[in-house]
């Protein structure tokens, strides 16, 4: 796991995302809400009677997980036109799919960061420790068909 954290978080105010409103967010602030466990990243199963959806360990083809990280970040949409740009004004039809663990959901159901957030811990690899990132648990999508990814389905911890 590297010690560097990719996201820019130097000079952010304390506890920013407490006494503003998502909507409110510099761009900076927003990611730096993101714990860097790369969740999102995984595929995701959705039951379409009951909406529930469920994550699996099978990883987008950008995501690195060794790093938690998508390896082509700022061109991902050249190689995944799918991948979701998150933003306060999409958030609203997203969350439900994000991870429990995740900053931008839980702050969205307003609720508090948990303390292993890098925003909180002061450390990018306290989310890996905790044991809530994908760091080195991940299956590629281009050797994983599609109707096996129900063989793949984890349990988030919480």
């Amino acid at each position: 796991m590297s010690k560097r954290d990719p996201i820019d978080r130097d000079g952010l105010q304390p506890r920013f995302w407490e006494r503003k409103p998502l909507k409110n967010l510099s761009q900076k602030e927003w990611e730096a809400l993101c714990d860097g466990c790369g969740k999102c990243c995984l595929n995701k199963l959705e039951d379409a009677d009951t909406g529930y959806v469920a994550l699996t360990r099978v990883a987008c083809r950008l995501l690195d997980d060794e790093t938690c990280r998508c390896t082509q970040y700022d061109i991902r949409h050249q190689f995944v036109p799918e991948c979701i740009v998150l933003t306060p004004g999409n958030l609203d039809s997203h969350a439900y799919w994000m991870p429990q663990t995740c900053a931008y959901r839980l702050l969205w159901e307003g609720k508090t960061l948990f303390d292993w957030h890098p925003l909180i811990s002061g450390d990018p690899g306290s989310v890996h420790r905790a044991g809530v990132s994908v760091y080195q648990m991940t299956v590629s999508e281009f050797e994983t068909p599609e109707d096996e990814w129900e063989d793949h389905i984890i349990e988030e911890p919480l």
